[in-house]
């Protein structure tokens, strides 16, 4: 076989030579490693029927078809490969513990909570929090910051265990699946009167897969139709067989509803532990750790929930978070306290980030701002080139109808922007998975946390993508720009209803519906209190007009903070109106609902018949 030559210069040959590639290199990358010209790459592209530019990333099977053409192996480099070589450029070793056995000493368990959904989980995660609140403690509530720490006493000592608050959707795999990688012990929650489910086998199959103990909770004990010996029966088959049977596996029946026998399960959790893990860390090197989730914070900017795994992090750290890095400005628990430092196995959130980093991304403390801003710049780069160079699953959509009949392979561009970065992550990875044909490809332009933004319009403009917002709306004149370009926007505050709309409209598969119509918007300026209809919003109306009866969401920060609202009252100085126009200023009352602020913004809408296709 001869080599391939275009244009008359003959290219190397690569006679079976490995070439080591990132993922989403670009064909001046592959170039470089061979020694050629990337525009003669180029040209054998084109001559296998391939449109591909220079520096344009591309996906791993079009760089395989090249080094195939070429006789050379492809080796595409991992991430996490990628990521370890990125820090030993640095002198930084990842995910090992300096210093011999005299430098470890015990920390805490980290447990994650799995099982189907209905059977209990976040009632199971609630009671825990409430047998672990302090007299006194007002109202015993905690911060939710994705994480936090319980106390529990075995064999007359205080112990400590690390609860990971994943969210138990269906849809939230890949945040399960990674949850797992940062966990020591898995919480397997099983409701006795319904027994294994679907989402019961998935969960204990992630558990499985990251190699952690398990304990099962046999939840709803109380309920009619419990039958906790049947659960023990059906888990045998999964391989998780109870101590009382003969086998190595904690169960303990509770009922979270009624606060029941959870003393015991913490204990059960802290005896695995002890019976199946060397849980030890070095607490005196600099912190590393995993990131659980993150937001971005209306008056803090970027905030993350870290989860430190070895070293102590200390206020004025400077860390690297996935692609965001900054200098620790504060830290607080879950109850909302300041702390100054967090040692193994705590989880924290965290103030002085650049940017919001992604759920699972590994944090590490470096000695220097610049070499932080190096790596996570390094990564941001990385990121880039593989998102571009995506391809995920493939399928009709149904607004292309003409393009496919003229046989044409499209692509949908999707921008995705929610409320933190694992529902985002979460949605991306569902909608990615979607198996509906392989007409269409669809790729994930960019996603992020926060409002729709004026620049996602912009690029959504500029690549005929579909924009869409998961418990956040359109910020500013974003909305009305959108509907200036043509730009197709849709909100959901549902995972699973946004799966199943978008998959129904790219089978082709949407009745008519109805559709959301925006009547106007107004923003909070005072607020007045009234002992008959509660609290009444003084507004300014923004945009379009306001109308009695109609209903209402509320948005803080370009947040949906409540949905489903009414405009039961309409003033204008003492009267009672129907409706307050565009630049004019009125009195709101949202009937019941009295949890409002200054600046809160008021979106008015109502649903009209829309018929699709």
């Amino acid at each position: 076989m001869q080599a391939p030559s275009v244009g008359g210069v003959m290219l190397p040959r690569g006679n079976g030579q490995s070439v080591r590639l990132s993922r989403g290199a670009s064909l001046t990358d592959f170039a470089e490693k061979i020694g050629a010209n990337p525009a003669s790459l180029v040209g054998v592209m084109m001559n296998l029927g391939e449109m591909v530019t220079a520096t344009q990333s591309v996906s791993d099977e079009t760089l395989k078809l090249l080094a195939d053409e070429m006789n050379f192996i492809l080796e595409i480099v991992s991430p996490e490969e990628e990521d370890r070589e990125l820090l030993e450029s640095f002198d930084i070793e990842f995910g090992e513990d300096e210093g011999g056995e005299e430098s470890l000493v015990a920390r805490p368990p980290v447990v994650t909570v799995m099982g189907h959904v209905d059977h209990g989980k976040t009632r199971l995660l609630d009671a825990i929090r409430k047998t672990n609140v302090v007299a006194g403690e007002a109202g015993g509530i905690t911060q939710h910051i994705g994480a936090y720490q319980v106390t529990t006493e075995v064999n007359d000592e205080e112990r400590k265990i690390t609860f990971i608050d994943t969210p138990g959707h269906e849809a939230f795999t890949a945040m399960r699946a990674r949850g797992a990688k940062s966990t020591d012990i898995a919480i397997l929650v099983v409701a006795a009167n319904d027994g294994v489910m679907p989402q019961t086998i998935e969960a204990l199959n992630h558990a499985k897969a990251a190699d952690v103990p398990i304990v099962v909770a046999v939840n709803k004990i109380d309920v009619e139709g419990a039958d906790p010996t049947k659960v023990r029966g059906q888990l045998t088959e999964f391989g998780l067989v109870a101590e009382e049977y003969g086998g190595d596996t904690m169960f303990v029946d509770i009922s979270a509803k009624q606060g029941l026998n959870i003393e015991s399960l913490l204990e059960a959790v802290v005896l695995t532990a002890d019976a199946s893990l060397d849980l030890r860390a070095n607490p005196e090197q600099d912190a590393q750790g995993i990131a659980i989730e993150s937001h971005l914070d209306r008056g803090r900017g970027a905030v993350a929930t870290v989860l430190v795994q070895r070293g102590t992090l200390r206020v004025g750290d400077t860390m690297v978070v996935g692609d965001a890095y900054g200098r620790v400005r504060a830290m607080l628990d879950d109850k909302g306290e300041n702390v100054e430092e967090a040692g193994p196995s705590t989880p924290v959130l965290v103030l002085g980030l650049t940017n919001v980093p992604g759920a699972g991304d590994n944090f590490l403390v470096v000695d220097e701002d610049r070499t932080a801003r190096q790596i996570a710049e390094k990564r941001a780069a990385r990121e880039r080139n593989v998102r571009f160079a995506r391809k995920g699953v493939r399928f009709s959509l149904e607004n292309l109808d003409e393009a496919l009949k003229a046989g044409l392979v499209q692509e949908l561009n999707l921008i995705i922007k929610g409320d933190a970065s694992g529902s985002v992550e979460a949605l991306e990875s569902s909608l990615l998975q979607l198996d509906v044909g392989d007409e269409v490809d669809i790729r994930v332009l960019h996603r992020g946390v926060g409002a729709v933004t004026e620049s996602d319009i912009d690029l959504a403009t500029g690549s005929d993508a579909i924009v869409i917002g998961f418990n956040v709306r359109a910020a500013g004149r974003a909305q009305q720009m959108a509907e200036r370009e043509g730009v197709d926007v849709r909100y959901y505050s549902v995972i699973y209803q946004a799966i199943e709309e978008i998959e129904a409209a790219l089978k082709g598969m949407l009745k008519p519906e109805y559709e959301e119509v925006e009547l106007g918007t107004a923003e909070i300026r005072e607020i007045f209190r009234s002992s008959k209809l509660g609290n009444i919003a003084g507004v300014l109306v923004r945009s379009g007009e306001v109308k009695r009866n109609t209903k209402a969401r509320l948005l803080r920060d370009g947040k949906v903070i409540a949905e489903n609202l009414t405009i039961s009252g309409l003033r204008r100085f003492k009267d009672d109106v129907t409706e307050i126009r565009e630049g004019f200023e009125g009195g709101i009352n949202l009937g019941n609902f009295n949890d409002i602020k200054i600046d809160d913004v008021i979106a008015t809408y109502e649903m009209r018949e829309k018929p699709r296709g």
